[in-house]
């Protein structure tokens, strides 16, 4: 798999950003496939920074109705937060 593959987007919300500025942690919407050493590779390479920790986990799909059907109004995905050492920043998060 290829290291663009790999990370698909930064997650930035209010936690995000708090993640990032206080605990130096950083979120990003991973392949479901990858698993935490490529999920490593991928942002020590992309972002020239050490990765401590990674922990990832699986957001579940969420579900909508309309009378009585159910439908998928947003599909499941991998979420991976990283840790960084305490001197280093990823400048993309404009924390």
């Amino acid at each position: 798999m290829n290291l663009y593959d790999v990370i698909k987007r930064p997650v930035i919300t209010e936690g995000s950003t708090q993640l990032a500025a206080v605990l130096n942690q950083y979120t990003f919407e991973v392949d479901q496939r990858a698993n935490k050493i490529e999920i490593k590779q991928a942002i020590e390479q992309i972002f020239n920074v050490d990765v401590l920790k990674v922990a990832t986990m699986i957001m579940p799909k969420k579900m909508g109705t309309r009378g009585r059907k159910q439908f998928v109004r947003a599909p499941q995905w991998k979420k991976a937060i990283v840790t960084l050492p305490a001197g280093q920043k990823i400048a993309d998060f404009n924390v």
